[in-house]
């Protein structure tokens, strides 16, 4: 039993975060293991901090050691794979140990520090009190008298098939009564198990046998021996929009949990989750769990015990579930693999793709990178050969992709239409109302007007927080900052020179409210981060979409991907060029990525689809290869760009971003860091780099806080990351993060 641990603790700068020894109580030896919960004095007033125990019987630092103040129950222990996922995220996203903990535990499963019931002593306490039900086993029969009730026998015919909780018992008509009773009599036993709550019950278990086209089958065929492999492999499904790769992912499922082995299933944002969860519960019933940041904290914390007690074989959710407490992964996907929300923003600054291939190789599984317009990096990779490339060409069905057209917005405001609708769509979404047809509208601004000019000095009306425009929302009557929340009531003066301010622009309620001026009898529906921020609404308002509530969605991003609606034969994308001008190296990836999507919405059962492109800039070549569906022609395009501006694949990309109150703080310590590193760096001539900068942020100012940027074009190995650490280790000893906080981000699109 460990007499002496290496605990690292919470809220450790970066200088700081070391294992720190502590000794362990004799009644204490028994519960710490490694990837114990602990809570530990620190510091000089030994105030309690919260810790994660990363190594026994660790080495003392001096002759007197703290003792561990309490140490939780082993349900909280990190399971042996997360523990070293934990040291993964401290190596390569230069997060502190104790971010890793928390990324890989979700709130609900954490402690913080408390007081006992003395007043004095520091103890644990849970986040969140994990809940617990009644489960009875059948250990004795029947007694012949008294002559068992017709109740009692149905009771132990139900346990006979193995243990039941007290809720699924009463869903079968067996009272609490009749249970207490037979457990009195020893025919049955109970105990407390953790709770599980199966939240998409309402969906039936279908278990439909997976029919397959035959390029579906060819597909499945490729694969299928990577996923029968004893050794990790990686591969990339790229499929048109409405191949069918969904159907792929089901019978991929379906042959790990015959082999005994367990499935991860990623989608990039919440409101793709209700369908893949519809699809995998309707085919795989009760044994599928869901994490992600819509849940409240009780219903994750139930869904990770669930996965942690071993009574999920499939977790479906979105970036976070990558951390679900899985064993015996046998198959890993990632759909729409090329969305940025696979990465993440704040710290730990982990890259889905890069933890998902990390636990692949663990597992020896099969990692399953999906999507109709693959992120150029791992379509390079598939091409050099380093993923297996297996491609969908045609729609499922044999329906044809939707035919498109491009109008120019100049010639619609020359021939005296001002609106933000063009003739043409109006023209396709009346007849697709007489046909009784759904249609799908891109709009990629909420809100009513995005900006207020003054008519006099023409200076925009901007956040007083954030150097961003404020976009006025109609149905509060306020302009609102989308970065910091700040909100006032709309001026009619310019606050700068007291002239009279002209509200412009097209947000999703203003779209909203023009269709409903053009088209009175038609139901519109508006996705957006406004209307979907109650709990649940996203799955609710596609729901009624699906069931022909509404005839028009119009909607932000959300409405781009993943979704499958029949009778939706036409969409419409407006607003896409503020898009094609956007900041950073992936801005055509991301608008030809994006409109190939939502064009793919149209089209995707018995008619055939149709969309309509809006834009200024009508021979972009981006937009006419997005418009063609012609990925292989935009991706030669794009790795020629990235090639000649040495963007990734060709290099990594690492953006070192600062951030303070005093702008000249930020500006000098950014510089500081940047010289720092040069040093550093001289050290090693044969390290190749390459450093831009320092800059300001693409958004200067965000809620009073200036921000900074390195963009340093590198090889993301283990030298260059040294090299890093060691800089910020310099940093940190100049007490320079007092002027101005600094984050890597290793998996940027340098956009900071």
């Amino acid at each position: 039993m460990p007499k002496t641990v290496g605990v690292a603790v919470s809220n450790a700068t970066f200088h700081f975060d070391k294992l720190y020894t502590y000794a362990v109580m004799p009644d204490q030896q028994n519960a710490v293991k490694l990837g114990s919960m602990v809570l530990v004095p620190f510091g000089r007033g030994s105030r309690a901090r919260m810790g994660v125990v990363l190594a026994c019987d660790a080495e003392p630092e001096s002759a007197k050691l703290k003792y561990l103040f309490d140490v939780a129950p082993a349900s909280a222990c990190l399971t042996p794979e997360l523990l070293r996922l934990v040291h993964f995220l401290k190596e390569r996203t230069f997060c502190t140990y104790y971010e890793a903990v928390k990324a890989v535990i979700p709130y609900g499963a954490q402690y913080k520090p408390a007081v006992a019931a003395d007043g004095v002593t520091p103890v644990l306490q849970k986040q969140l009190t994990r809940h617990t039900e009644n489960s009875y086993r059948l250990v004795g029969g029947l007694p012949p008298k008294p002559k068992p009730t017709a109740k009692q026998l149905a009771a132990v015919a139900l346990l006979g098939g193995g243990p039941r909780t007290l809720n699924e018992l009463e869903d079968k008509g067996i009272s609490r009564a009749v249970l207490d009773n037979l457990c009195a009599k020893g025919v049955l036993e109970c105990s407390k198990v953790n709770k599980s709550i199966d939240l998409y019950s309402s969906i039936p278990l279908k278990n439909e046998p997976i029919t397959l086209t035959q390029e579906q089958q060819a597909a499945y065929d490729a694969l299928l021996p990577k996923l029968e492999d004893d050794a990790p492999h990686s591969a990339l499904l790229y499929g048109v929009t409405g191949s069918g790769k969904t159907l792929v992912f089901l019978k991929l499922i379906a042959r790990c949990l015959e082999q005994g082995r367990r499935a991860l299933v990623l989608v990039p944002e919440i409101s793709l989750t209700p369908q893949m969860i519809l699809r995998l519960k309707s085919q795989f019933g009760r044994r599928v769990a869901v994490q992600h940041s819509a849940l409240n904290h009780t219903e994750r914390l139930l869904q990770w015990q669930m996965i942690q007690d071993g009574g999920a074989d499939i977790v479906v959710g979105t970036r976070s579930a990558i951390f679900s407490p899985l064993e015996n992964i046998g198959l890993i996907i990632i759909d729409e693999e090329q969305e940025h929300t696979y990465r993440s923003e704040s710290a730990p600054r982990y890259s889905a793709h890069e933890v998902a291939r990390q636990r692949a190789a663990e597992n020896d599984a099969l990692l399953l990178l999906a999507s109709a317009t693959p992120s150029t990096e791992s379509f390079y990779a598939a091409q050099h050969g380093r993923t297996q490339l297996v491609r969908l060409t045609q729609r499922y069905g044999g329906n044809p992709l939707p035919t498109v057209q491009i109008v120019d917005m100049r010639a619609e405001l020359a021939a005296g239409n001002p609106r933000e609708i063009s003739l043409s769509l109006e023209d396709a979404i009346r007849r697709n109302l007489d046909a009784g047809k759904q249609t799908i509208l891109l709009l990629n601004r909420r809100g009513y007007q995005t900006m207020a000019q003054c008519e006099d000095c023409r200076e925009v009306l901007k956040c007083t927080k954030c150097s961003v425009p404020m976009v006025y929302h109609k149905a509060a009557h306020k302009v609102l900052c989308h970065y910091c929340g700040s909100q006032m009531e709309p001026p009619t003066v310019c606050p700068a020179c007291g002239g009279k301010l002209q509200y412009r622009g097209f947000g999703t309620q203003k779209a909203e409210e023009e269709l409903a001026k053009l088209f009175p009898d038609a139901r519109v529906l508006r996705m957006d981060q406004d209307s979907t921020a109650a709990k649940d609404a996203h799955e609710k308002l596609l729901a009624r979409f699906a069931n022909h509530e509404y005839d028009i969605m119009v909607g932000t991003q959300m409405v781009a991907k993943g979704l499958d609606f029949e009778d939706v034969t036409l969409v419409g994308v407006l607003g896409i060029d503020s898009l094609l001008f956007a900041q950073g190296f992936r801005a055509y990836e991301n608008v030809f990525s994006l409109i190939t999507q939502v064009v793919g919405r149209s089209g995707r059962a018995r008619d055939p689809g149709f969309a309509i492109i809006q834009t200024t800039d009508p021979d972009n070549p981006v937009l006419n290869l997005a418009a063609a569906q012609d990925y292989d022609a935009f991706f030669e395009q794009e790795i020629a760009y990235r090639k000649l501006g040495l963007y990734p694949p060709f290099c990594g990309l690492c953006v070192i971003g600062f951030a303070g109150a005093k702008e000249i703080e930020v500006a000098r310590a950014a510089a500081r860091f940047a010289a720092l590193l040069g040093q550093q760096a001289a050290k090693q001539p044969d390290l190749p780099l390459r450093v831009l900068g320092p800059t300001p942020g693409s958004i200067e100012k965000i809620n009073d806080t200036y921000r900074y940027k390195l963009t340093i074009k590198c090889r993301n190995d283990r030298r260059f990351r040294d090299l890093v650490r060691s800089t910020l280790e310099r940093y940190e000893q100049e007490k320079l993060p007092s002027k101005a906080t600094v984050a890597v981000d290793l998996h940027s699109d340098g956009d900071i």
